[in-house]
């Protein structure tokens, strides 16, 4: 997959002002299809969390967007409104949301239908200790990895960032009410 596919599936990585965290952040996506059997068309098609059944209709792609623009409004707002008390920074916030679900791809299979599954990997290593790995491997720096091990529940149980909070709070809000919906 070449660079300008990811730079289409993902319009927003052009909110990052620098240059080479957001070539970074894309190459990240790209390694990630690298070793994925998923393909942006599967994205776009399969349900954003297994936890609510195949049937969903927000897909991969519609959650993960919405992630980073909920978590770039939220940072925007932050920075307008705290005067300088609780600053944001914008482009590792915007390249953690982008990558927080990135370890996904490793952590999903397809099976006979076309579903989404967990596969074999995914049953061993949740998606943000993948996420890392694969961030570490194109040189996205600590504070934006950080993000990506701390989005989920892993991240409980350190010290987040601010950048962090936001994210993680960005795909909770936008999460859990399908987990608990029909209960």
């Amino acid at each position: 997959m070449n660079i300008g596919e990811i730079y289409s599936l993902w319009p927003e990585l052009e909110w990052i002002k620098d240059s080479d965290l957001r070539e970074k952040t894309a190459r990240v996506w790209q390694l990630a299809f690298e070793k994925s059997v998923l393909t942006p068309d599967d994205l776009n098609r399969i349900p954003f969390t297994l936890l609510a059944g195949p049937d969903l209709k927000v897909t991969f792609m519609d959650h993960k967007r919405s992630v980073v623009h909920i978590a770039r409004d939220a940072g925007n707002t932050v920075n307008a409104m705290y005067h300088g008390e609780l600053p944001v920074n914008m482009d590792v916030l915007i390249s953690g949301a982008i990558l927080a679900d990135v370890g996904k791809l490793l952590e999903y299979e397809l099976d006979g239908n076309g579903n989404a599954v967990q596969g074999k990997y995914g049953q061993y290593l949740r998606h943000p200790f993948s996420g890392v790995s694969l961030a570490e491997q194109c040189g996205i720096p600590p504070e934006v990895c950080h993000i990506i091990a701390t989005h989920a529940g892993e991240g409980d149980l350190v010290k987040r960032t601010t950048e962090a909070y936001i994210v993680h709070h960005a795909d909770f809000m936008t999460f859990l009410p399908f987990k608990t919906r029909g209960k």
